[in-house]
This record gives structure tokens, C-alpha cells and sequence, in this order.
């Protein structure tokens, strides 16, 4: 059991996961590992990993209901991206739990950096309004969901800064459509996982209950933001930035401890 200010910290850690999730449709699991393991305090990488990952795919159902009010969702991408995804993530985190827990920190760390320098090369593409998922463009969705998938199972994650990009870049969706959208993934990819994870008995389900209680909220914020930066740039900018600086954060400390 957890210290009664392990909680409290959880609960703050979760309305941050909530937020970026409702913004950016990532860095759930990118703020909920780390922030478990480095500020909350929870010991074992694996099971910061599978409790995130449940924690994330509630928050991120959440997030998606919200978005899916403000029309930002397109359900046919969502749904494709998802069922490829699935399978990867059931196979990546089945390697993942094999997987020495502090290496795998560091490597999703320089996984991050990777992916918050293609964001930035990208961010000025603002995207066509009405793309849509088709028989032309359906393999290159399908084969991104399979690879994102993969990368989430693997990492423990909901993927959403993986799905982001993948979905910019297999249908050339504007952001705030792969943002809503994304979380249609992100859900489906951090309930495999986390299942996976549940099976090997690693995951602490009071605090996962305490980090999607202050994500609800957080969600619900970070959506109304979302709504606002879109269209600029902006939203694509303070996605790549706070993967960089939760990225130096993870490689300073998991670097040391390896």
C-alpha cells in the first residue's frame, strides 16, 4: 500500500495526464509513467507501466466523449487505426513485460525525442479539413496503427503520441481531428495493454482509480484548450515541446540508474 500522500500526489499526477490527453490526444502515458514512478513513487517500472495504462484508456474515453461533442472525431479512421493497433499492442507488451524495466524506460525516452522532432519539422502542415479514410489511403492507416500499436504495447502506453503523427501523416487530417480521433486509439491500445498487464497481477488498482478520478477533470479542461489552438500551429508546437521535456527528464534519470 501506498502512503496516504502518494495518493494525493496521484491524484494531482492524473488531472495533469487528463489535461494533456483532452489537449494533444498524447503524453497520457508519456506524464502517467513517469510521474508515477518518479513523483509518486511507485517502485516497480512494470507496474507504473500497466497502471498507467489503465488509468490513460479511462481518461482517454473520457477525453474522447468530450471531443466527439465538439465534432472532431472521424469515427471511420478512429475505428481502423484501432482494430490494426490491438493486435500490435497485444504482442509489443507481451515482449514489454520481458523487458528490463529501467531500459525500457530509457528507450522510450529516445523514442519521444524522435517523434517530437518529426512533430516540429510537420507543424506548419495544417492539414485538409476534410480528409477521410478510404480504399486509397486504408493500407497506409492500416500499417501505422499496426506500428504505433506495437510501439505502445511495448512501451506500456496509449500510444497518443505515437497515433498523432500516424494519423497526420496517413490521411493529412488537420491536428485537432487526429487529436480527437487518436483517443478513439488510445483507448482501445491502453485497455490491451493493460489487460496483458492486469493478467501478470501488475497493476495498483486503487491508484489507478485516484489517477483517473483527477484525470476526468483534467480531460474535460484540456479539450476546451484544444478547441482554442487549433488551426495556428500552436497545438502541434506545445505537443512536440512537452515531449521534450518530459523525455530529458526520463533519460537523466533512467540513465543514471542503469
Amino acid at each position: 500500500m501506498l502512503e496516504p500522500l502518494q495518493y494525493v500526489l496521484g491524484l494531482l499526477s492524473g488531472s495533469l495526464v487528463g489535461f494533456s490527453l483532452g489537449l494533444v490526444g498524447g503524453g497520457g502515458s508519456i506524464l502517467a509513467v513517469p510521474l508515477m514512478v518518479y513523483l509518486v513513487g511507485v517502485s516497480s517500472p512494470h507496474v507504473a507501466i500497466g497502471t498507467s495504462a489503465l488509468a490513460v484508456a479511462v481518461n482517454a474515453a473520457t477525453g474522447l466523449a468530450s471531443h466527439a461533442r465538439e465534432h472532431t472525431v472521424k469515427w471511420r479512421c478512429g475505428g481502423m487505426y484501432a482494430a490494426a493497433g490491438v493486435l500490435g499492442a497485444l504482442g509489443g507488451s507481451t515482449v514489454g513485460k520481458a523487458f528490463d524495466g529501467q531500459k525500457l524506460l530509457f528507450l522510450f525516452a529516445l523514442v519521444m525525442i524522435v517523434v517530437g522532432i518529426l512533430m516540429l519539422r510537420g507543424r506548419k502542415a495544417l492539414g485538409i479539413p476534410g480528409a477521410q479514410c478510404n480504399r486509397e489511403n486504408a493500407p497506409k492507416v492500416l500499417g501505422y496503427g499496426l506500428g504505433t500499436g506495437i510501439f505502445s504495447g511495448f512501451f506500456g502506453i496509449g500510444g497518443g503520441f505515437l497515433i498523432v503523427p500516424g494519423l497526420v501523416a496517413s490521411t493529412s487530417m488537420p491536428i485537432i481531428n487526429a487529436v480527437g480521433t487518436s483517443l478513439v486509439a488510445v483507448t482501445a491500445f491502453g485497455l490491451t495493454t493493460a489487460a496483458n498487464y492486469a493478467f501478470s497481477g501488475l497493476i495498483d488498482w486503487v491508484l489507478a482509480g485516484v489517477f483517473i478520478t483527477g484525470g476526468i477533470a483534467g480531460g474535460f479542461i484540456g479539450t476546451i484548450a484544444a478547441k482554442r489552438l487549433s488551426g495556428t500551429g500552436t497545438l502541434t508546437t506545445v505537443f512536440a515541446v512537452l515531449i521534450f521535456v518530459v523525455a530529458a527528464y526520463m533519460l537523466w534519470k533512467s540513465a543514471a540508474a542503469l
